[in-house]
Formats: structure tokens, C-alpha cells, sequence
């Protein structure tokens, strides 16, 4: 835990030197990552705010994913990480996003996604990365582990 505060300190000082603001779109991890943003005192001044969208209405409605998306690649999938990371963009005041889809078990998984399969996305309004990653672990681990890998996909994405 202290190596993610140490980077989400240091991903505070980069978005308040730029302006920017942050928006996160969480699904498996069911805000744990805004969670840990907002841990860091003074978050308020790039934090904008947080979708928790569990059910792939929500991510219709609220993100406007595209139903077409889900039904074709399914809610775990990085067209549909990316879709709710630029959807997040729309409807927010961020400058930046990052979004988290996946399969965190113990259940739910299949041969082509087992348990542990995630996507993140991370997006702003010049361009999004999508990243895969096969966790394993408890259900607890997973979790932390896809909060951890979007923290630095975050870190890197907002260097450039």
C-alpha cells in the first residue's frame, strides 16, 4: 500500500501542475481505485469524480458504451475499456481518465477470459491506451493488483 500512495502522491503533483483533472470508470474493482486517490490529502484539487458502473446498463447509460460493443466483445474487452474511458471524458470536467473492466472471481470466467483477466483504459482527449492483464489471486488480490497496474498506466500516460 505505501508504494501505491507514494504514486498517487506523485500523480497529484503532475495533474496540479498541468490543470488537469481526473476522472475514474470503475467496474470490477467497484471504487477501490477512487478510493485510493482520494486517500492522498488534497485530491480535491484533481480529483473530478468517480463512475462505479458494475452493470453493462450502467456503462450504456452513464458512459455510453455501446450496447453493440458489449454484445459483440462483451463487457470485459479492451474496445469496451476504451469506450468507457472516453465516455468518461464526455461527461466529466477531466482532462483525463482511466477506466478498469474485468473479471476479478471467483466466478465468471471462461477459457478465453479466465478469472483474472482485466482491461484498463487510459484516455484524454489527444488519444487512449488499452492495456490487458491476466492477475491471479484471490478475488481481493486481483483487485488490488488492477488498481496498482492502472496507477502506474495513469503514471505513465500523463507524462507525455
Amino acid at each position: 500500500m505505501e508504494k501505491t500512495t507514494g504514486l498517487v502522491e506523485r500523480i497529484g503533483i503532475i495533474l496540479k501542475a498541468k490543470g488537469w483533472k481526473l476522472c475514474t470508470v470503475e467496474s470490477c474493482t467497484g471504487g477501490l481505485l477512487a478510493g485510493r486517490i482520494t486517500a492522498v490529502p488534497g485530491a480535491s484539487e484533481y480529483f473530478d469524480r468517480g463512475f462505479i458502473t458494475y452493470s453493462n446498463e450502467s456503462k450504456i447509460e452513464i458512459l455510453g458504451v455501446s450496447s453493440e460493443s458489449i454484445k459483440t466483445y462483451g463487457a470485459v474487452s479492451d474496445i469496451v475499456a476504451r469506450e468507457m474511458a472516453e465516455g468518461a471524458l464526455k461527461r466529466s470536467n477531466a482532462e483525463v481518465s482511466i477506466s478498469i473492466t474485468g473479471i476479478a472471481g471467483p466466478t465468471g470466467g471462461s477459457l478465453e477470459k479466465p478469472v483474472g483477466t482485466v482491461y484498463i483504459a487510459c484516455a484524454t482527449f489527444k488519444n487512449s491506451v488499452v492495456e490487458r492483464y491476466n492477475f491471479t489471486g484471490s478475488r481481493e488480490d486481483i483487485r488490488n493488483k488492477a488498481v496498482e497496474a492502472g496507477l502506474e498506466l495513469l503514471w505513465r500516460k500523463i507524462q507525455e
